[in-house]
């Protein structure tokens, strides 16, 4: 059965992961050697101890004379580890002694021993009767002993409790680090979208993630070729429409002469208002797929109070056209906010494109305003026209494809408020919508994105 390395909740994170897996793992390696130190220094102290009690209690019951002990303290014995050492005679009985023990008594047999005397412990050697007769017996204080091997070994891991917060240290960081070259990967995927998709390169990836960012390329990949294919069928069919659209229009120009007054011209209107309409929508695939296609044109330095003059002065005979009175106001304060860095065919699409959106939907003898200023040193313009404005709830929607206001009685494609925004946005700007709040109208509103 598989075992899963990250949870399933929420809060999954590789740097959670790494650091609930391997900090207990330190700890775990840190407590073991704490508990292997102790057990070798207590090892190797009760060796060399027990060594020299035995040399001790040797010599001394080698002597046949009656043998001088110096006196302890307590203090000596149970805080320096000084040897008790206790002579006795061939019947068992105490000759001698450095230490008062209450209740000690030799030893059953000779050797090493561990006994309890009122509550503590002590470690014993008795030697074997020497050629006198006579016993010695050493005992040492264990809680001593204790003390040495805990103190032995606290030294000895001194070292590993200094690096084990370091290391746990170290462990954070590189965590972080992981965490931020996968979230480098993540914001690069996510700058994507549908005009400029690419590979993601493949250096500083960790072998394990590779698999992941290549699978995540093919996807790109396929993604890309089906956008091209999708723009290619766009374009495609747009050019093949245009030619037998323009043929039907030209015949009905025939035509017109020769209808007779009534409901015939009446139905024939209204043919000409669905070619004109098929007309404008295959004018607006093309401008669509022609704005994709040259999506990588690189940005230049323009001047916007140019750029608004050539976009008015192509739709000004539209305007003428409807008595609609079309003209630019620029601010004072945008004097020095009027340059813009990016590609030019955008910039222009974004203003013809709002500025016909405006002509179209303000009825004859409307006015439209193109007013140039500045917010923060940044350059603001600003469509104003005096046509039904859009219901509150429609704002946003009117800048997807395809979707046109319901019962505004204009003819469209519902594609140029789409086709501006899209540019807009790869000239780094924002196009917003607002009802005036002074009449009707509507105004839309091109400002640096951020």
């Amino acid at each position: 059965m598989h075992m899963h390395i990250f949870s399933s909740s929420p809060m999954c994170s590789l740097r959670r992961t790494l650091l609930c897996w391997l900090v207990p793992l330190f700890l775990l390696v840190g407590g073991a050697s704490a508990v292997f130190s102790y057990w070798s220094y207590s090892t190797m102290v009760n060796a060399f101890m027990d060594e020299q009690m035995q040399q001790l209690g040797d010599s001394v019951a080698a002597q046949d004379e009656r043998v001088a002990l110096p006196t302890m303290t307590r203090t000596r014995v149970h805080e320096w580890g000084s040897y008790v050492t206790q002579v006795y005679d061939t019947q068992g009985r105490l000759q001698a002694s450095s230490f008062s023990l209450p209740g000690s008594a030799l030893a059953q047999s000779a050797g090493f021993h561990d006994v309890r005397i009122e509550g503590q412990s002590w470690r014993v050697y008795t030697s074997a009767a020497s050629t006198s007769g006579q016993q010695a017996q050493v005992l040492q204080s264990g809680m001593f002993r204790t003390h040495l091997a805990v103190e032995r070994a606290g030294a000895a891991l001194a070292p590993v409790l200094i690096l084990l917060p370091l290391a746990i240290l170290i462990l954070w960081g590189f965590a972080n680090g992981v965490s931020r070259e996968i979230q480098d990967i993540a914001r690069r995927a996510a700058l994507q979208d549908e005009n400029s998709i690419t590979e993601l390169p493949l250096t500083r990836v960790p072998r394990e993630i590779a698999p992941l960012v290549l699978s995540f390329n093919s996807l790109l990949t396929r993604l890309r070729d089906a956008f091209a294919t999708q723009r290619r069928f766009v374009q495609d069919a747009a050019h093949e429409l245009r030619t037998p659209i323009t043929a039907v229009a030209l015949q009905l120009e025939n035509v017109r002469g020769d209808l007779p007054p009534g409901a015939c011209a009446q139905s024939f209107a209204q043919l000409e208002a669905g070619v004109s309409r098929a007309q404008r929508l295959v004018d607006q695939l093309l401008k669509l797929s022609r704005q994709e296609s040259s999506a990588q044109e690189a940005p230049a330095a323009l001047d916007l109070h140019t750029q608004l003059h050539e976009s008015i002065s192509a739709l000004i005979a539209q305007a003428d056209q409807r008595n609609i009175d079309l003209g630019l106001v620029a601010d004072a304060t945008a004097a020095g906010a009027q340059m813009l860095r990016c590609p030019a065919s955008d910039l222009r699409s974004v203003l013809d494109n709002l500025i016909e959106n405006a002509l179209r939907y303000t009825p004859e003898g409307g006015v439209v305003d193109v007013r140039l200023s500045s917010t923060g040193g940044r350059p603001v313009v600003e469509v104003v026209d005096t046509g039904p404005g859009i219901p509150a709830e429609e704002l946003e929607r009117v800048f997807d494809r395809f979707f046109r206001v319901p019962g505004n009685g204009v003819r469209g494609s519902g594609l140029g408020l789409a086709i501006a925004r899209s540019a807009a946005q790869r000239c780094g700007l924002r196009v917003s919508l607002r009802n005036r709040e002074d009449r009707s109208g509507l105004v839309a509103r091109i400002e640096m994105a951020g």
